[in-house]
């Protein structure tokens, strides 16, 4: 019996919810002329918060979740007992355009299964994007998911009509990948995400003569860059490996986001993988380990000394664990310390840090100055001293508890 339209979008919806690489940060609205209908918003996952407060949604389907291929960790793949749809193209276009007007959406997100063959199945997500873009004036964001071993010149035409591309990595060894994806290539995934750095890369504007920028102009080729995901905790790798891949990827292939997805058993898991999901929270402090080597100077010697046997503290941020590790360069001076060095106390942001350079400017910081300056105090205070304040002399096993909560494991919804 055919499946209605209701029908098709419950099961591929929640086909796709196991793809945490679904953000829209970095896009800029394509056309600044009037008319087209979208808009894209500074930043942006479904269900997610932009910078000034706003909530936003992207439509987060499946094309469809037939697939030739048989790849153990997902849910999608070949042998599981999973009920199957499909969306045609025009299907997909009604449905992005349909919520788009009711409010729902400002973007799509879209992914698939390989049904036929990854060129057919790149085929018809690019005709989704184009047909959006040149026959409906879409302007909102579009993520396409790129198929690895698809032809060069269809991801072409994806970066020219999405804004973000994405080729999900799966897990941080070619070994792990061999062994619970054997008919995916680590070749040709990273062929393809070499691709797509070269092209962002040459369809970025131009220096003009003395330094100066050329007028501000869009990029042609997928403008707010291009991402990956890796599963934590189907194959056994540390956090340690996942970490160092992840550096590996940022390094060679520019990326904008590594997502971490903890692996989850579905309701028909492979004997391959364990039948017990990997914590939340774990997922949570590779994503926190990410950002110090992103935006807070954190090499990835750094975060690996912050580690036991390889594997991230679940009981404390990684910041924290670092710090404890390295109480000798504690308590730091609020007045005078580096602005590097201030980025490594427990519970200072990047932002807390430069309004406190910017604020020391004008005399020297007493205490309750600086709480004003920052939420994360009650981390940090026992790591600073200020005019009129300094920590007490606690041992590292004593501040551990005494700044750790207690874990508490989430569930996915």
């Amino acid at each position: 019996m055919a499946l209605s339209l209701l029908q098709k979008l419950e099961i591929l919806a929640d086909a796709a919810k196991y793809d945490a690489s679904c953000a829209s940060s970095g896009g800029t609205r394509r056309n600044a002329r009037s008319g087209g209908i979208g808009s894209v918003t500074g930043a942006g996952i479904c269900h997610s918060f932009t910078p000034d407060g706003r909530c936003v949604s992207l439509l987060k389907i499946l094309l469809t979740n037939f697939c030739i291929y048989d790849c153990a960790y997902c849910v999608s793949r070949r042998s599981s007992n999973v009920k199957r749809a499909r969306f045609t193209v025009d299907e997909v276009v009604t449905l992005t355009l349909d919520l788009y007007r009711r409010n729902c959406i400002e973007g799509l997100f879209l992914s698939s299964g390989i049904a036929r063959s990854e060129d057919a199945t790149m085929e018809d997500m690019v005709r989704v994007a184009r047909i959006l873009r040149e026959e409906h004036g879409f302007r909102g964001y579009i993520h396409l998911k790129t198929i690895p071993g698809s032809s060069p010149e269809l991801i072409e035409l994806a970066g020219l009509y999405a804004d973000r591309l994405s080729m999900n990595v799966e897990l941080p060894s070619e070994r792990s990948l061999a062994t619970f994806a054997p008919e995916k290539s680590a070749v040709s995934i990273k062929r393809g995400m070499a691709q797509t750095r070269a092209r962002i890369a040459a369809a970025a504007p131009l220096k003009k003569g003395r330094g100066n920028i050329a007028k501000a102009r869009q990029p042609k080729f997928a403008p707010a860059g291009q991402s990956t995901q890796m599963i934590v905790g189907a194959d056994g790798a540390t956090d340690a490996e996942i970490i160092g891949a992840s550096a590996n990827f940022y390094a060679s292939y520019a990326l904008k986001r590594v997502y971490y997805s903890a692996f989850s058993p579905t309701g028909h898991p492979s004997a391959a993988l364990p039948h017990v999901a990997t914590p939340l929270l774990r997922e949570h402090r590779l994503y926190q380990t990410d950002w110090l080597l992103r935006f807070y100077g954190f090499s990835l010697a750094d975060v690996e000394e912050a580690m036991d046997c390889g594997m991230l503290d679940l009981a404390i941020d990684p910041k924290l664990a670092w710090a404890l590790r390295h109480r000798e360069q504690f308590p730091l001076d609020v007045n005078v310390a580096s602005r590097e060095m201030l980025l490594r106390v427990p519970g200072l942001g990047v932002r807390a840090v430069d309004r406190i350079i910017e604020s020391r400017r004008s005399g020297r910081l007493r205490f309750g100055e600086v709480a004003r300056l920052s939420r994360g105090m009650r981390r940090a205070r026992e790591f600073l001293i200020a005019a009129d304040w300094s920590p007490r002399k606690l041992d590292s096993l004593h501040l551990k508890s005494w700044l750790s909560p207690a874990p508490e494991q989430m569930a996915l919804l």
